[in-house]
């Protein structure tokens, strides 16, 4: 059984990350979508919220599980003892930077763990979750950003309803 896990902080999940989860549960047996937690940071929402939005963004998905880890996802990887990460780039400045990560990954995992990477659509190319964040915190209409589950969730952190943006 082929197993990926595909790891982000997913905050929030936006419309270029279920581009790669869609394509990618069609690629393996099973996606685990790994919710990350970074103490370091203070993330819009908790990792529980961010776990919820996801499980209704690919309700459908029979073969997507989701997850949360706070840790290196190489020791989460032998815990479940998954061998494939999944990544996905946007532009080359994303493959850069992946492919360090990918490369200080592999051998952190004393060459257990290989990293694949999804190019995302053209058409979400510039989508980002700190961009969605910024465009909500202004009342700017997110709605071909993200799932609309999503975008009213955004909109209730900021503490306005869609309705008064006319999405």
């Amino acid at each position: 059984m082929k197993i990926a896990v595909y790891p982000g902080s997913f905050d929030p999940i936006t419309l270029g990350h279920l581009d790669i989860i869609r394509r990618a549960s069609a690629m393996f047996d099973k996606l685990v979508v790994v919710v990350s937690v970074n103490t370091a940071k203070s993330p819009l929402f908790s990792a529980d919220e961010r776990v919820k939005m996801i499980k209704e963004a690919v309700k459908d998905l029979s073969n997507v599980e989701i997850d949360c880890y706070e840790g290196l996802i190489i020791d989460y990887c032998k815990e479940k003892n998954i061998k494939i990460l999944l990544r996905g780039l946007r532009a080359i400045t994303d493959f850069e930077y992946e492919l360090q990560i990918a490369q200080t990954n592999k051998a952190f995992s004393h060459n257990e763990v290989d990293t694949v990477f999804l190019t995302t659509s053209l058409e979400y190319a510039y989508l980002s979750s700190s961009t969605v964040r910024e465009f909500a915190s202004f009342h700017g209409d997110i709605s071909r950003c993200v799932t609309d589950y999503v975008a009213q969730k955004i909109y209730e952190k900021y503490g306005y309803d869609k309705q008064a943006i006319g999405g």
